[in-house]
């Protein structure tokens, strides 16, 4: 989200700072509240909304006319037909087309411009990323409810915190494609549009940030279960001793996790990831006494765990960070790209 900041050589310090934001310690999730509003600042000071990522900035108000223009629909199939054409003239760089392949429907999302050198830069990444989470949120919006996503394909290699993209999109993710696509089933093309002027006008409000906090995946027993399993480390919880804390069952606890899209152990391995990286970015800690305040029994456990997450061992980690850092004359970001 940063990255046409960036570009354009803005600080962006102050609207972090006023939108309660700190990157200071990249293993802390960003409540989605302050996202919201960083996403809302961060426009408003470029007077772009698509975050300065591309040649032609989308004008503000674009996100507002985006909604009017579906309104008149009658089925989903017709509003999002609808935002494509729209799109075109306000985001010519991404081309959005919708169709059906069988019993299900493909929503793709493709480059028309070569605006981005490497497939894994950042901007490029949150671009694609950005206007699928804004298309699928104002499609369940405007339906009355979650649209379910199959599968996605993303367009760009397979990123250290790939395990993220279940709790955000799909269990079903994979990298690497031409593309973006990403597939639902045709059906909930017919679904109609629920929604009138009235409530358009209060959907508005807060927007278009306000599409972040839209029909996300990860919701209140995944944080609860992440934010126990960090407080009590390096004690290593187990599933049962989460169940007993919140006053479940181990087997209700499962499926309220199951139901959010993820699992107890999926929670655990994301949360270690995202402290080792914070630390091994940030700080000069041993590697030993990590794995020991991550909860592992030995350091060779850590090892095998970290080569599974980066495809590297942390020394080699610290290493490239390290290259990046000489090499631009600036702090290298967190590899797992947040």
């Amino acid at each position: 989200m940063l990255s046409g900041l960036y570009r354009l050589q803005h600080d962006p310090r102050p609207l972090l700072a006023a939108s309660g934001i700190s990157l200071a310690e990249s293993a802390s999730r960003i409540p989605v509240k302050r996202y919201a509003v960083l996403y809302n600042r961060i426009i408003a000071e470029l007077g772009d909304e698509a975050f300065g990522l591309f040649p032609q900035p989308m004008p503000l108000g674009s996100f507002e006319f985006l909604c009017r223009g579906m309104l008149g629909a009658h089925t989903l199939d017709e509003a999002l037909a609808r935002a494509s054409r729209f799109l075109r003239i306000v985001l010519p760089d991404l081309a959005l087309s919708v169709r059906r392949n069988g019993n299900r429907a493909e929503l793709e999302i493709a480059e028309t411009s070569a605006r981005f050198g490497d497939p894994a830069d950042p901007a490029r990444v949150f671009a694609f990323e950005w206007l699928l989470r804004l298309i699928h949120g104002v499609a369940c919006w405007f339906v009355g409810r979650g649209i379910a996503l199959d599968s996605v394909r993303f367009p760009y290699p397979r990123p250290a915190h790939a395990d993220d993209y279940a709790l955000v999109y799909t269990e079903h993710s994979s990298f690497e494609g031409d593309t973006l696509l990403a597939r639902f089933r045709d059906n909930l093309l017919e679904l109609p549009i629920r929604r009138d002027d009235a409530a358009l006008g209060r959907f508005l409000e807060d927007a278009p940030g306000r599409i972040s906090m839209l029909y996300r995946r990860d919701r209140e027993m995944v944080l609860r279960v992440r934010d126990l399993l960090r407080a009590a480390l390096p004690t290593n919880l187990s599933i049962d001793d989460v169940a007993r804390h919140i006053h479940l069952s181990t087997r209700t606890l499962h499926r309220r996790l199951e139901e959010e899209g993820s699992s107890f152990r999926r929670i655990k391995e994301a949360t270690r990831r995202d402290i080792a990286y914070a630390r091994l970015t940030k700080t000069a800690q041993p590697i030993a006494e990590l794995a020991a305040d991550l909860g592992y029994a030995d350091t060779s456990t850590f090892y095998r765990a970290f080569v599974a997450w980066s495809g590297m061992s942390p020394e080699q980690f610290r290493a490239q960070l390290a290259a990046r850092h000489d090499g631009s004359g600036t702090r290298a970001a967190p590899m797992d790209g947040r």
